[in-house]
């Protein structure tokens, strides 16, 4: 029932990127002395969400738009300086991106816990 509220569907979303970001911080800060490893990220929600819904190709009305999480999300280099080893994994950056994944994960629960909530109460069977 939930999965078809588009706003459950854009937490769930936002739940997967969050856990394909967290996945390649752990891949870097683990590469972190590995001579000639370059750091990846994925590409942000909002560009990766938009590009995976079509939000410019696929709507059925102005302002409705279908979404298909599915998707992989994609991953792009992003390195900050390289070390003399050609490893340009900077521990201080990927630190802040597993902040931001975390915080970014804890959004998308809250949401689909307030939709939940909303939900329920709206069938009558309250919290």
């Amino acid at each position: 029932m939930f999965e078809k509220l588009g706003l459950t569907r854009m937490a769930q979303a936002l739940a997967a990127h969050s856990g394909s970001k967290l996945e390649v911080v752990a891949r870097n800060v683990a590469n972190a002395d590995t001579p000639g490893f370059r750091a990846m990220d994925v590409a942000d929600f909002q560009d990766a969400y938009g590009e995976r819904v079509g939000l410019a190709l696929r709507h059925t009305r102005p302002g409705h738009f279908v979404s298909d999480p599915s998707q992989i999300i994609p991953q792009v280099p992003n390195g900050v300086g390289m070390a003399p080893n050609g490893n340009d994994v900077s521990l201080d950056q990927q630190m802040m991106k597993a902040i931001e994944a975390r915080q970014s994960h804890e959004m998308a629960l809250a949401v689909y816990r307030s939709t939940s909530a909303i939900v329920r109460t709206s069938l009558g069977r309250g919290n």
